[in-house]
């Protein structure tokens, strides 16, 4: 049985949440269609903040639900 691909939107989020998570900038996002381009960008938001609250590496994703 085949499985079934996540949707583009969710992949581009989770990556923009570990980018953030990460301190990465947010000018490398790697999409430029604005439609995607912004749920990498609420991703990467979201990572930037669970960063500044003092999460980090598996822990920070590990409590992220839309990552599970």
């Amino acid at each position: 049985m085949r499985t079934q691909k996540r949707d583009r939107s969710s992949t581009l989020h989770n990556r923009g949440f570990v980018a953030g998570l990460t301190g990465r900038s947010r000018e490398e996002c790697p999409v430029q269609v604005a439609d995607l381009r912004s749920h990498w960008m609420n991703g990467w938001r979201e990572g930037r903040e669970a960063h500044w609250n003092g999460m980090s590496g598996v822990s920070a994703i590990q409590v992220n639900p839309t990552l599970a």
